[in-house]
């Protein structure tokens, strides 16, 4: 058994930006260690050499503007981190999502009547 088959190879770009935001999905809450800054640091690197380049072979304007995006919020989440505060967000479609706000579950019921209004029950 290879060792070397252990790794995932992403095939183009779009694919390998793709597992690196799942990644950063996973851990942007996880205690902040050595060993976790490293790997973080590792893929900012990965994401600035050879998936940039790969990016740049591809001629794809809007992915390009996308990595940068995605590099934007990698370094502001070690910034964060390194300050001892919380990330608040995650990345969705490599940019940044923020949840601040509640969720409310809304039912819609119509209301008997001439009118065809219609009321929400929380």
């Amino acid at each position: 058994m290879k060792t070397d088959q252990r790794y995932i190879q992403p095939h183009n770009a779009n694919e390998a930006m793709t597992l690196i935001q799942k990644l950063f999905n996973e851990y942007r809450h996880a205690p902040l260690t050595d060993v976790l800054l490293k790997y973080h640091n590792n893929l900012i690197y990965r994401l600035k050499s050879d998936i940039y380049k790969a990016a740049e072979k591809e001629n794809n304007s809007q992915q390009l503007s996308d990595l940068n995006q995605m590099i934007q919020i990698m370094e502001a989440w070690t910034k964060i981190r390194l300050n001892n505060q919380p990330f608040e967000g995650k990345m969705k479609n490599f940019k940044l999502v923020t949840n601040n706000s509640p969720k409310f579950k809304r039912h819609l019921h119509k209301i008997k009547g001439p009118l065809n209004h219609q009321a929400s029950r929380h």
